[in-house]
């Protein structure tokens, strides 16, 4: 397959990496400390890494992460991710799945549960 066409469908060193994740808010949903939880975690552990969170949810949240624009998550990232959701007091059931391919996998299934 050429380049341009690699390219073009994320394939082979065009390839981008992302992950699945889920976890639950201690707060209630809606209150004040849920939307806090949500603001730290996009401040802290999402935006100084240059990731994307697409996730949502009232008490259980499940989504996804990607880097933001083009390229990929590492395992680092990964890591430094699930460290801060599973040390942070309003969160709990945190869970995981591997990198995979962002465009071209269908794979919904979490195998990794942090602490």
């Amino acid at each position: 397959m050429r380049k341009r066409l690699r390219k073009k469908l994320r394939r082979g060193e065009f390839q981008e990496l992302g992950f699945a994740i889920a976890f639950t808010l201690r707060a209630l949903a809606g209150s004040e400390a849920a939307l806090d939880t949500i603001d730290d975690f996009i401040a802290e552990a999402i935006d100084p890494q240059h990731l994307a969170l697409y996730a949502g949810g009232r008490g259980e949240w499940t989504g996804f992460i990607t880097a933001f624009g083009r390229g990929s998550v590492t395992e680092g990232q990964r890591r430094s991710v699930l460290d801060w959701l599973g040390a942070h007091p309003g969160i709990s059931n945190v869970r995981s799945g591997p990198l995979i391919d962002v465009w071209q996998s269908r794979e919904e299934r979490f195998e990794v549960t942090a602490a």
